[in-house]
């Protein structure tokens, strides 16, 4: 299993970098960034750095979206990081959430989501694609090569991702949940007529590590409270689109987010803030991995069993340093056992 690290690019720019830069020491694979211009600071100048100052850390946001950027400014951005840097980018891409929402915005359509997505990869690739009214391509661009993931929770985005994605981004660690949402992209995947197995499969979670005692549990749980109410607005949108009589989603999904009273994207993605106290105790220890490491080497060994190739770290908590270090140290040898030299 690969692992992954999720920032916010929250000044000084610097200390991102230099999360980055641990994590790899560390062993993670891949380095990824909120893309929301508004709250955060602007990831493609961040991602130059961090693979400046990397070896072979793949690099992207999690997630942007078709609204905020002309579909040919990301794909040129892209392109020239890997021009520059030797095709260590990845594209997760949605329909778009605070980027959008801070601008008095909304998510774009799937038909326009998949339309994008064509763009995008064909010229950061560099082929030609129908813009516009125009063909176009980037006459500098050679041997660029970008994959594109996508981030789903809804019945009929699962279906896209299915249908034009090289890979799946799942924003929660729920078994039960996973399990059908990687069902849904497999099956949209083969009805088709694609390979099920060649879609990368991506759970990205926050993780807090504790000392094994009541009170560091309690503690854990409330620094990533946050990440429900985060997963709850999405699900929101979901309920509104599908109603929520007869919701073709799994319960474990749909139901906790009743007791949800709107959203303050000023506290997106930040713990401690008011708005996420309607998420219960066993949404986050659903959602997320939180306890001693062996707890964590079990769910992680339970997602693998079901697909999962990346598990990606949110570090939006108090401990982000600690979390690398334990991960580095403990979980990553624990996961992925290394064989003998002698046989």
């Amino acid at each position: 299993m690969d692992f992954g690290v999720v920032l916010q690019n929250d000044p000084p720019g610097a200390r991102v970098v230099e999360l980055a830069r641990q994590a790899e020491l560390l062993g993670f694979t891949h380095v990824w960034t909120f893309d929301s211009h508004l709250l955060w600071q602007e990831p493609y100048v961040v991602y130059s750095q961090i693979l400046a100052n990397t070896r072979k850390v793949t690099v992207g946001p999690m997630v942007t979206n078709p609204a905020t950027r002309d579909w040919t400014v990301t794909a040129s951005l892209f392109a020239t990081l890997n021009e520059m840097f030797g095709n260590r980018t990845i594209c997760g891409i949605g329909r778009g959430d605070s980027a959008v929402r801070v601008i008095n915005g909304a998510p774009v359509t799937l038909k326009t989501l998949r339309e994008s997505v064509e763009v995008i990869r064909a010229l950061a690739n560099g082929g030609t694609a129908s813009y516009k009214g125009s063909e176009l391509r980037f006459p500098w661009s050679r041997g660029s090569q970008l994959p594109i993931w996508m981030a789903a929770y809804g019945p009929k985005a699962l279906a896209l991702t299915g249908e034009v994605a090289d890979g799946f981004i799942l924003q929660l660690a729920d078994p039960a949940i996973t399990e059908w949402s990687i069902a849904a992209v497999r099956k949209a995947a083969a009805d088709a007529g694609r390979d099920p197995e060649s879609i990368t499969v991506c759970v990205a979670a926050p993780a807090y590590v504790t000392d094994g005692t009541d009170a560091g549990l309690a503690h854990g749980r409330d620094q990533c409270r946050w990440f429900g109410g985060m997963v709850g607005n999405h699900v929101a949108d979901i309920v509104a689109r599908y109603g929520d009589q007869g919701l073709a989603v799994p319960k474990e999904l749909s139901d906790y987010i009743a007791g949800r009273e709107g959203y303050d994207y000023n506290s997106h993605g930040k713990a401690g803030n008011a708005h996420t106290d309607f998420v219960p105790d066993a949404v986050i220890d659903r959602f997320c991995l939180i306890g001693p490491v062996d707890a964590q080497v079990e769910r992680l060994r339970e997602l693998e069993a079901l697909g999962v190739d990346q598990f990606a770290v949110y570090l939006q908590h108090d401990a982000k340093s600690e979390t690398l270090q334990a991960y580095g140290d403990k979980v990553l040898p624990a996961v992925n056992v290394r064989g003998a030299a002698k046989l």
